[in-house]
């Protein structure tokens, strides 16, 4: 059997990972519940990092938004619970929410946005999430944070 045909497939199969060797990372998310990713890499050395997010799909904000919000894995539950009532005016999360380190807002299809926070609050000892606060969407728009040197 020739081995090689079956490489493409198996990298495909491999979970993605988000990595910054600038302290900046691409994500994307379309009209399906799902990031381009499930694991982001925060290097240790930036002292800022940027995460530009982007909706690829056609639908509206109202309809199938995304954003993309990090916390610790710990607070993501009560968050996207409070966010329900904070509404689509507010992102769908509580206002000025010490628990959210970043966000974007709720994007609709072909909408982008970016966010610069400081890593300087991150603890290589807690677990970080990023979700999309959009009802009914963290359970499937997840993903994990990893601090690395």
């Amino acid at each position: 059997m020739r081995f090689y045909l079956l490489l493409p497939l198996a990298i495909a199969l491999l979970p993605t990972v988000a990595a910054a060797d600038n302290c900046e990372v691409s994500i994307s998310a379309g009209d399906g519940m799902a990031f381009s990713t499930r694991t982001m890499n925060i290097p240790l050395s930036c002292g800022e990092f940027t995460v530009n997010f982007e909706h690829t799909g056609r639908l509206p904000k109202g309809g199938m938004g995304h954003n993309w919000v990090l916390a610790q894995t710990s607070d993501v539950p009560e968050i996207v619970n409070a966010g329900i009532t904070a509404g689509l005016a507010n992102d769908y999360l509580p206002e000025n929410d010490a628990r959210v380190i970043a966000s974007t807002p709720i994007l609709g299809g072909g909408e982008n946005a970016s966010v610069t926070f400081e890593t300087g609050s991150l603890n290589a000892d807690s677990s970080y999430t990023f979700f999309c606060s959009f009802p009914g969407h963290s359970a499937m728009m997840r993903g994990s944070v990893n601090l690395v040197d």
